[in-house]
């Protein structure tokens, strides 16, 4: 059973929870999230039609705490967050996201052709004492029901 989302704050920005009520720790969106309408259509995994379509995925278990920025081609930048979905639609071709973390930058090669959709996740291990961050590789078969219990916290279209 997965437990359910929380609701958008009245702000439209989102916060993953984890802890008891009493006891929380909230990791919010900089943003406002898009709509529940653009959720559902990103949530299909389809392909825009003329553009690649790659999905970014923060979904582990030991990934619970942290804001993370995610750089797009070195122009668009996003903050994510734990259990979250980014759906970014690019011109076919080669493409780098750069997540950046303690100083550091680390970048993920992603090339795809016209109508193709390409999962990419951000993996994380937040413990006490360090919290690491690192790329990987995802298939729609794979990551697919990672990402149905993610949160959509961006929906960017940068063809033009």
């Amino acid at each position: 059973m997965t437990k359910p989302l929380r609701p958008v704050n009245a702000d439209g920005t989102y916060c993953f929870r984890i802890g008891k009520r009493y006891r929380q720790t909230l990791t919010c969106t900089t943003e406002p999230v898009p709509s529940e309408a653009a959720e559902e259509e990103a949530k299909r995994f389809e392909g825009a039609a003329g553009a690649l379509t790659i999905y970014v995925l923060r979904k582990r278990w030991a990934d619970a705490s942290n804001r993370v920025p995610v750089g797009v081609d070195g122009r668009a930048r996003i903050v994510t967050i734990p259990a979250s979905l980014v759906r970014i639609r690019l011109p076919p071709g080669d493409h780098q996201l750069a997540l950046e973390w303690e100083g550091r930058s680390l970048e993920q090669r992603v090339s795809g052709a016209v109508d193709e959709v390409r999962f990419v996740e951000l993996v994380g291990s937040v413990w006490s004492w360090s919290s690491t961050y690192h790329w990987e590789e995802g298939s729609l078969a794979d990551s697919r029901g990672r990402a149905l219990r993610a949160k959509l916290i961006a929906d960017l279209d940068l063809r033009g």
